[in-house]
């Protein structure tokens, strides 16, 4: 095993076969990143997600997909053009994964691409052990969806976070008002069927736990974007307040609660959740203007 992926796999101490899988995936998933600045992706392109806010700011649960926005709206983005970079920079650490686009069926300004590779295969790069290994369908295939938006709404701002392991490099994100404003889109109006995304709510705790400051002009231009706020008055605060409001008392707090679950290693954080909650929990986010420049 290379010494920077057995630094990097020790701070996860895994006794189970899912352990080993997620420490395997949040180890790619860096060594992805990696690759992704050596390649100069980062001069075009900010990380924003769950997945940034796990590796980037120690949210406290596992987060699978991979996702980005461009810093300004370009139809002439073409993700394949680092497909090569990414498969390098994972070969370079051991990791036999290939990068395969996504043909969308519908046309959109998201990019996405998987990161494939052979779980039991890959496992093994990280000396997880015959014993867990085994346990591993033998065609079981590791997957990790990475998108990119090529036409982000306005009012973002960003900056740079810093990664020590495989080695120091370089991340530009969303500042953490920024992100707060996705994830606060992404828990109003996302569009999942009948289905409730718990880990959504579980971040909307995180973020008011940890950094409550909301920049509520980005959230409005995503809303604007997605024709969720429309005309000429700004979404003020007494608006937003109502939009959240309705979508607790909607919740299916249960539901929620099962999504989330496979994904947290305390079980009995989740134990505490109910429509009262919440309410308490969205009374703490402070609203702010991150006007900062990206």
């Amino acid at each position: 095993m290379h010494e920077a992926i057995a630094r990097m796999l020790a701070k996860y101490e895994p006794k189970s076969t899912d352990d080993s899988v997620r420490a395997l995936r949040e180890i790619i998933q860096e060594v992805a990143l990696l690759g992704l600045w050596r390649a100069k992706f980062f001069e075009h392109a900010a990380f924003y997600g769950g997945t940034a806010l796990r590796i980037l700011y120690g949210l406290d649960r596992f987060s699978e997909d991979l996702d980005f926005s461009l810093l300004a709206p370009a139809a002439d983005f073409n993700l394949a053009r680092y497909t090569a970079d990414l498969e390098e920079e994972l070969l370079a650490f051991g990791f036999n994964v290939r990068v395969e686009m996504i043909d969308k069926a519908v046309e959109s300004a998201v990019q996405s691409a998987f990161l494939k590779g052979n779980t039991r295969n890959e496992l093994l790069v990280i000396e997880t052990g015959e014993e867990i290994a085994r346990l591993i369908p033998a065609g079981q295939v590791l997957k990790i969806k990475l998108e990119v938006d090529t036409d982000p709404p306005p009012g973002f701002t960003t900056h740079t976070r810093y990664l020590l392991n495989p080695i120091p490099f370089a991340v530009r994100c969303y500042t953490l008002p920024s992100l707060f404003a996705g994830k606060l889109h992404a828990l109003l109006f996302r569009k999942w069927k009948n289905r409730v995304k718990g880990r959504d709510w579980y971040d909307l705790v995180w973020y008011a736990a940890n950094h409550p400051q909301l920049h509520l002009n980005h959230l409005e231009q995503r809303m604007r974007q997605t024709g969720h706020w429309n005309g000429n008055e700004a979404l003020t605060p007494a608006a937003f307040s109502g939009l959240l409001g309705e979508s607790i008392n909607r919740l299916d707090v249960e539901q929620a609660r099962r999504d989330v679950a496979p994904f947290v290693k305390d079980q009995q954080m989740l134990s505490i959740w109910s429509h009262d909650f919440f309410r308490d929990v969205a009374g703490r986010i402070l609203l702010v203007d991150d006007s900062r420049n990206p």
